[in-house]
């Protein structure tokens, strides 16, 4: 899957992940490959993403979450 962090400042991580884990408005959720299309809400917190076992954390204030055939965009504040 391909994953892209996007500040309105700078491009915090544009990649190849396995999963990745978001901070919905309604709860934390992971997304996986061929997960189904889905817009979320983020709310503060921790995205996670792995890619061959290393994990990484980016902290956001907040933002979007756009999840569409295997491309994971997250516009963040």
């Amino acid at each position: 899957m391909k994953l892209e962090i996007i500040s309105p400042s700078e491009i915090a991580y544009s990649g190849e992940v396995d999963s990745v884990t978001l901070p919905g408005v309604s709860g934390k959720f992971t997304v996986l490959k061929n997960h189904a299309s889905l817009i979320s809400v983020l709310k503060p917190g921790e995205v996670k993403f792995s890619n061959g076992g290393l994990e990484t954390k980016v902290d956001i204030k907040g933002g979007l979450a756009d999840i569409d055939m295997n491309k994971i965009s997250v516009c963040v504040y």
